[in-house]
């Protein structure tokens, strides 16, 4: 006799009907089915973020890595990869670097060395040194400062003269200075300014002087242009006097000097059509100073050439003219070039 409470006896399979049988199947069909889904979902949305596609399968449009970038966790080499530990921004810092020591390599390759000078006086060097500089005449303070040119004491610069028509001689001895730079630096000649008009004013004249012999020049030309009363026409060169004084001697480049001065002159004349001044010189285009600084503080073969009288009207005409600061240049350079030897 069986309690109430007791639990029935089980059934055997064989005492268990087809239809019970086919319905604990589908039960347990449902069941695997439902377990299933919700794996089979994951695994769609995994695949779809993993490859980069959208809802409509389409894969988005990405600009492609750089040839020398590779992905994270990925080796150059064969073997294992072994994954990034770098944070994105030290990866972008590494690629920016790496890309930035690229492009300056290439440009350091890109770059040419300077050629060197060709030309029959390669090698040589020319110190040009323009008379005066325009700024001078808003600096007289400056410029009147006295400096030791050994045999005395001198004003630093001054302004220069002009002619009439208020042309100035810094002007004049900048522009004939750049044209003999190119004549002589198509020889191979090394060619050095004691300035450029670059400067408020100056240089005074012993740094024209220091520049010069520091550039170790095989010569050195000042030029200018005289400011005489009218009347008074032609060029002469200025030649450094037998000097020795203080930080003045003079004695090593009063020769070669004079030959630098003569080889000017003879040039110049024949380039300018020109002649000897007048007033000085005893007409043969050379004078002999011991009171110019530029010349008793030069230990360089070095010479003043004053191409003309601006304050004549005749000289003034020329020493205006682009054409004939041309020329000018011309019988400056052929000059120190018969000098040198080219």
């Amino acid at each position: 006799m069986r309690n109430d409470d007791s639990p029935p006896p089980p059934e055997s399979a064989s005492s268990v009907s087809p239809d019970r049988r086919w319905l604990t199947r589908r039960s347990t069909l449902a069941v695997a089915v439902a377990a299933l889904a919700p794996a089979c979902l994951a695994g769609w949305v995994l695949t779809q973020v993993l490859t980069g596609a959208g809802p409509d399968g389409a894969k988005p449009r990405l600009a492609p890595l750089p040839a020398s970038h590779t992905a994270p966790g990925t080796a150059h080499g064969g073997g294992d990869a072994k994954p990034s530990t770098a944070s994105p921004s030290a990866d972008s810092a590494s690629s920016s670097a790496a890309a930035s020591a690229s492009a300056s390599a290439s440009a350091s390759a890109a770059a040419p060395a300077p050629a060197p000078a060709k030309g029959p006086l390669a090698g040589r060097t020319v110190v040009i040194d323009p008379g005066h500089n325009t700024g001078n005449f808003k600096h007289t303070e400056e410029i009147d400062k006295q400096v030791d040119i050994g045999t005395n004491r001198k004003e630093c610069d001054t302004t220069g003269t002009t002619t009439n028509s208020g042309y100035m001689e810094a002007e004049f001895s900048l522009d004939v200075s750049r044209r003999t730079r190119s004549l002589l630096e198509a020889k191979g000649v090394k060619v050095v300014f004691t300035h450029e008009a670059d400067r408020p004013w100056g240089p005074c004249i012993d740094e024209r002087a220091r520049i010069g012999n520091e550039a170790n020049a095989d010569a050195v030309v000042s030029v200018h242009a005289d400011g005489a009363s009218a009347g008074n026409r032609g060029y002469h060169i200025i030649l450094p006097a037998k000097v020795k004084a203080g930080a003045a001697d003079t004695a090593k480049i009063v020769g070669p000097s004079r030959e630098l001065g003569e080889r000017i002159a003879g040039n110049f004349a024949r380039s300018t059509g020109s002649v000897p001044a007048n007033y000085l010189g005893g007409g043969t285009g050379l004078v002999v100073r011991d009171d110019l600084g530029g010349l008793n503080l030069s230990t360089r073969p070095k010479v003043f050439i004053e191409c003309g009288n601006m304050r004549d009207a005749k000289d003034a005409a020329q020493l205006t003219s682009p054409e004939w600061r041309q020329k000018a240049a011309e019988g400056i350079a052929n000059g120190v070039v018969g000098f040198l030897g080219g």
